[in-house]
């Protein structure tokens, strides 16, 4: 998926509204991809300073420990002042009586987190930027795959656009064709972007009903399943073909974002037999729970290879330490007897106010440094 973003002047950047003016370029994101922006002068841009590495850096912006901040600075927004949020991710509105997991700030290793002054980071951002900018005039368009959030009066647009797995999904004879080989369908919507954000990983391992095609297309042939990793590699592999052919780096900003291991998601994690239900504080270590997934090494793998490498944001570790993040049984009308379930647990997205505010602030950071 994917974030497009687009950046409408010097001075909206200044105050991002100091953030979104970072995203906020003509803004898409895909699959998740969030695109931001409104186009400037490209012969600007050019010259505007590059993404942060942090591998060259004493700051280890993804290595670090969650601590309880007891100021008043988080949360970041509040739930009942974004009506964007989806029931699914507001967790205080649909009865979660503790609210400790709303005040952990992330601490890197060597360094503090600059403060932010990123479809559940997409909310995010949004709720973000328009806690900053409270009075801005705004207009929100929901479609499928693209919806898309304008702060009017700055001329800046955030869109979400839905590719799971960032290559495209068709249909033959009424099956959904996972195509590994392809991605234009979906790059249409992304080659005008001012940032680009992808986001992908989480669909991928899905069984069942869950599962997101019907077939594999690969070399000419179908087949109705094979090994995920492979696929995952393939894919991702066409995407980064793809935007070393289409994507101008010197006028496009391009982060690349993967998804965190579930909590309770099936597998070989020492985190398969958990269960987010009643959790209301991370895990505390600055280490990854368990063995380290194997498709990070993959998505890490690919960036690498690429001609012109998009930034990483490597917030893998520091998501699968937020056991307490996830909405739980507190998503959307459960009635008592189901929230009483341990079952009916939601322990793949997210709480809004919650985590996916510490992966925009780790965007900004990456964009702005």
């Amino acid at each position: 998926m994917a974030f497009l973003g687009c950046q409408n002047s010097s001075a909206l950047l200044a105050s991002f509204l100091s953030l979104l003016v970072l995203v906020s370029f003509q803004c898409h994101i895909v699959s998740s991809a969030v695109l931001s922006g409104k186009k400037q002068d490209h012969d600007h841009v050019t010259h505007q300073k590059p993404l942060v590495q942090t591998n060259q850096s004493t700051c280890s912006l993804f290595v670090g420990a969650w601590v309880l901040d007891e100021t008043e600075t988080y949360p970041l927004y509040h739930s009942s002042s974004c009506p964007i949020i989806d029931p699914e991710f507001n967790c205080q509105m649909y009865g979660r009586p503790d609210s400790g997991y709303l005040r952990y700030r992330w601490k890197p290793l060597n360094c503090e987190l600059p403060r932010y002054n990123h479809q559940n980071q997409w909310q995010s951002l949004i709720c973000m930027l328009s806690a900053a900018a409270p009075r801005t005039h705004t207009k929100l368009v929901t479609g499928d795959p693209l919806s898309v959030f304008r702060f009017l009066d700055y001329g800046v647009s955030i869109s979400f656009y839905r590719a799971p797995y960032l290559v495209e999904v068709g249909a033959v004879q009424g099956n959904r064709i996972l195509k590994l080989e392809k991605v234009d369908g979906n790059g249409d919507a992304w080659r005008k972007a001012d940032v680009l954000s992808f986001n992908t990983g989480h669909w991928w391992t899905h069984q069942g009903s869950l599962k997101g095609w019907d077939y594999v297309e690969l070399r000419g042939k179908f087949y109705p399943d094979m090994d995920r990793l492979a696929a995952l590699e393939m894919g991702m592999k066409t995407w980064a073909n793809w935007v070393d052919t289409n994507i101008d780096r010197s006028k496009t900003r391009m982060v690349i974002i993967h998804s965190p291991t579930e909590w309770n998601v099936g597998g070989t994690t020492v985190m398969a037999t958990k269960n987010c239900y009643g959790e209301t504080a991370p895990i505390r270590s600055t280490t990854y729970p368990g063995a380290y997934p194997e498709q990070m090494r993959v998505v890490d793998m690919v960036v690498r290879e690429m001609r012109n490498p998009a930034y990483l944001l490597d917030i893998t570790m520091l998501s699968a330490l937020r056991k307490d993040g996830h909405p739980s049984v507190y998503s959307g009308e459960l009635s008592p007897q189901k929230r009483a379930n341990p079952n009916r647990a939601d322990c793949s997205h997210w709480c809004l106010p919650g985590l996916p505010d510490t992966w925009n602030e780790l965007f900004s950071t990456a964009l702005f440094h």
